[in-house]
């Protein structure tokens, strides 16, 4: 006799399990703790198996009915519904073992030694903020280029193109190492092409004209606030590194005898070697005396940490300057650049290196930290007269002007 809900939401446990049989192989066991489990007995290949079916109240008396009805149209088409519940399972495991995030965050730790800190953080922000929300879960081998295409369109229509385009290549990246690791078969990005318009290439604001540049340099020369501040404001004209690096500097890279600072790049984690004009070394050992006994030669409020990335900003609007369309402290790096080469005529490929550029090279050596050293030597001490003399007002000829 078939089962009603009454009778199973009624039934009780006995000393014994007690068996309430349904139809066709279906029915409820009763424990005596009390707990109800839906079992249903089958044959297959004239052995008796069984098949469990989910716990009552959680899973009632329909819902089981049809459980049991579905395992009866596998055995009708030669199927174990055993077997087949075992074989969904692993494909359930192994879909979410390959799922777009798991191997997403494998490759990212696989990869992050060889990032420098801030550089590994963007990119896991990203794929945290931006692409797990909508692909994480996806298993990667069945990831399409549209579905890429949408995740990369929510991005673009916040007014962040560039952060998309980033997005596409650390996408790319995780499909790529997907199929080195067996398994993904292709990597969709590349069928995106031409889908997103291009990235504008972003200029930072800067002074290029040797006027100009020489009342930057005397509006430096009277900054009236900190004496960090203004140490880094004298030094980063002078050196031309990324603001990044030079705020983050550590006494322990300078070796001010040999006038020279080494550091890893932020961009490569490669090594790098800036000469010391002997302004640049002047300004370091006048601040040495203040900040040489700890580790960083720009402290901030907390002697153990760097000075704020917006302190150089900062005091670059305090003078009166928009760091949105006059000067930034990345725009020292173009001013170099552009006065090296236009006014100083000096090779665009030792000013590149000195920029921390890469240039291709046919040895391969595009990131040589002595590539060109000595000339780079020369070359940033007469950039620092060549500042000195802007600064004192001294009349400043164009050797292209003269000509």
């Amino acid at each position: 006799m078939a089962l009603t809900d009454t009778a199973v939401r009624n039934a009780k446990p006995a000393d014994k399990p007690i068996k309430m049989a349904d139809e066709k192989g279906l029915f409820l066991l009763i424990n005596p703790n009390g707990t109800k489990y839906w079992r249903q007995k089958y044959r297959f290949d004239g052995k008796e198996k069984l098949l469990a079916h989910g716990v009552y109240p959680d899973v009632g008396l329909k819902e089981a009915r049809g459980k049991r009805d579905e395992a009866r149209k596998l055995l009708a088409a030669g199927v174990d519904p055993g077997e087949n519940r075992k074989a969904v399972k692993a494909a359930t495991v192994m879909r979410a073992a390959n799922s777009f995030e798991v191997i997403a965050r494998e490759w990212f730790e696989k990869n992050r030694e060889t990032w420098v800190s801030n550089h590994a953080d963007k990119i896991i922000k990203r794929l945290e903020n931006d692409v797990f929300p909508w692909l994480g879960s996806k298993p990667i081998a069945e990831i399409s280029a549209p579905q890429i295409l949408d995740v990369l369109r929510r991005i673009e229509n916040r007014g962040t193109l560039d952060t998309a385009h980033r997005a596409k290549g650390n996408i790319s990246q995780v499909m790529r190492y997907a199929i080195a690791t067996g398994r993904a078969d292709r990597d969709p990005c590349p069928d995106l092409r031409g889908a997103l318009p291009p990235a504008r290439e972003k200029n930072f604001a800067s002074i290029t004209e040797p006027a100009k540049v020489a009342e930057l340099l005397r509006a430096i020369d009277g900054f009236k606030g900190t004496f960090v501040v203004r140490s880094a404001l004298l030094l980063a004209p002078l050196l031309f590194v990324r603001p990044g690096e030079l705020r983050k500097a550590l006494w322990a890279d300078f070796d001010l005898d040999r006038a020279e600072w080494r550091y890893f790049v932020t961009k490569t984690n490669t090594e790098h070697s800036v000469p010391l004009a002997t302004q640049a070394l002047a300004i370091l050992k006048d601040l040495q005396a203040l900040t040489g006994h700890g580790k960083h030669v720009f402290p901030g409020r907390d002697p153990q940490k760097s000075m704020s990335e917006a302190a150089v900003n900062a005091a670059l609007r305090r003078m009166g300057y928009d760091t949105k369309t006059e000067i930034t402290g990345h725009g020292f790096r173009a001013m170099a650049r552009t006065i090296l080469h236009e006014e100083l005529h000096q090779k665009p490929e030792v000013i590149e290196h000195q920029l921390a550029h890469k240039v291709p090279d046919a040895l391969g050596t595009a990131y040589n930290r002595t590539k060109f050293l000595q000339e780079r030597k020369a070359m940033m001490q007469l950039w620092a007269d060549y500042l000195d003399k802007l600064k004192a007002g001294a009349e400043i000829i164009s050797i292209t002007s003269a000509a």
